[in-house]
């Protein structure tokens, strides 16, 4: 056999077993929602919650990050209801347009699923 054909064999049967391994390991629409509500979680109570006005949070008596806690379980739903999902078999792409309420700004993000992770590659304030 020649190595040319030894070298065409071996490369064939890596993509295939990649190929095979990202199908498997690409996630779903449930795995991605458990991700996008951490994320947004976090990141309200760092850069939402750090910046409400301390007299305002006295004001209303209201612990910011208690408050977004509670609306993990609507942030769910509207995620659910607000994201897009491309499956293309070995990876999918999530575009998600989320808007909580009328006093906290929405999101424009898009994410990649592949190999069990999630790679969020754009994200805008809307």
């Amino acid at each position: 056999m020649k190595p040319s054909n030894i070298i065409t064999c071996m490369a064939v049967t890596g993509l295939v077993v990649l190929g095979a391994v990202m199908a498997k390991t690409n996630p779903s629409q449930a795995e991605y929602e458990e991700y996008a509500a951490q994320e947004l979680t976090g990141y309200f109570k760092k850069n939402v919650c750090n910046q409400t006005p301390n007299i305002l949070a006295n004001l209303i008596k209201v612990n910011c990050e208690r408050l977004v806690d509670e609306a993990n379980p609507q942030m769910r739903q509207i995620l659910k209801a607000t994201t897009q999902r491309q499956d293309f078999l070995f990876l999918s792409i999530y575009r998600t347009d989320f808007k909580l309420n009328p006093w906290i700004p929405g999101y424009k993000f898009e994410t990649v699923g592949a190999f069990d992770k999630f790679y969020t590659y754009k994200l805008e304030k809307k």
